[in-house]
């Protein structure tokens, strides 16, 4: 560690959360031993068919005209519905890990609790489907983007599933798919051409709070904790490259969403462009 904890001022259930020294760590919260390992790798393959699951769900689940109308937008629209499910099971399970054991905000690099450790293999598990879906489907050279988003989620949390360490930078890094419920929503009124406008401005706005609240300002304090308590060697080093590279995609992809939604006249190259096949974060 370099340097002390940081004070949160964060208080949960009347209990203020106070800066505290590294703590030695608890038998078993160490590096997981064979037996948690293969348990773990169990929980992801599980996530894994589930959301294959989802995906026969989406297939068989009516569909808009205006993708009907459009083959190529109807891998998308099943691709979306899936990624809808888990950014709300994901989203709220994350935001009740935290409200359940407030307690591990003060703790972020060795704070540990089953539900969290449950999430991150639950996560894993959807981005290894999402990738596989990408792929199989032919889908890669339009939606590279998620495939390098999905191989940094996938290589960090699998690091966290193995050491226990840093569960809790995880969590906090789920409450993106809060903003995700939101950003998903919009993407799915704009393929489908809902005819009510009020409708999509009025998501445009929630959109762009949440984005706030849980893309932005998690990330944002994160990238601080790291760069300030983090030792960079071993895997320290690893997840604070990984955080900054994902801090540079998330920018790129605000910067998308304000022209688009806010300053369309600023967007470059957009006329006549078919999105249909493509699977971008913001389009």
């Amino acid at each position: 560690m370099r340097g002390a904890w940081p004070a949160l001022g964060v208080v949960g259930r009347g209990v203020a959360l106070r800066p505290r020294p590294p703590r030695p760590r608890a038998a078993g919260l160490g590096v997981m031993g064979p037996g948690w390992r293969a348990a773990s790798a169990a929980l992801v393959g599980g996530s894994v068919a589930i959301f294959g699951a989802f995906r026969r769900l989406a297939l068989a689940l009516p569909q808009p005209a205006a993708v009907r109308s459009r083959p190529g937008r109807v891998w998308r629209w099943r691709n979306l519905l899936v990624s809808f499910a888990h950014s709300v099971l994901a989203g709220l399970w994350a935001l009740f890990s935290l409200w359940h054991s407030p307690e591990l905000l003060s703790d972020i690099q060795d704070g540990y609790s089953v539900s969290g450790h449950l999430l991150v293999c639950f996560s894993s598990g959807y981005f290894i489907h999402d990738t596989l879906d990408i792929i199989f489907n032919h889908q890669s050279r339009s939606s590279w983007e998620y495939l390098v988003h999905h191989a940094m989620a996938i290589s960090a949390f699998v690091s966290l599933i193995l050491t226990g360490r840093f569960l809790v930078a995880a969590v906090l890094l789920l409450l993106v798919e809060v903003s995700n419920i939101f950003l998903t929503v919009r993407m799915l009124l704009k393929m489908s051409n809902v005819p009510s406008p009020a409708l999509y401005e009025a998501n445009k706005y929630i959109n762009l709070v949440m984005y706030f609240a849980f893309r932005l300002a998690p990330q944002a304090y994160l990238t601080w904790y790291f760069l300030r308590y983090v030792e960079v060697q071993g895997q320290g080093a690893f997840l604070t490259a990984n955080l900054l590279l994902l801090d540079a995609m998330i920018l790129m992809y605000f910067s998308r969403l304000l022209r688009s939604d806010f300053f369309p006249s600023l967007r470059k190259g957009s006329v006549g462009r078919d999105v249909d096949g493509e699977k971008f974060l913001i389009d």
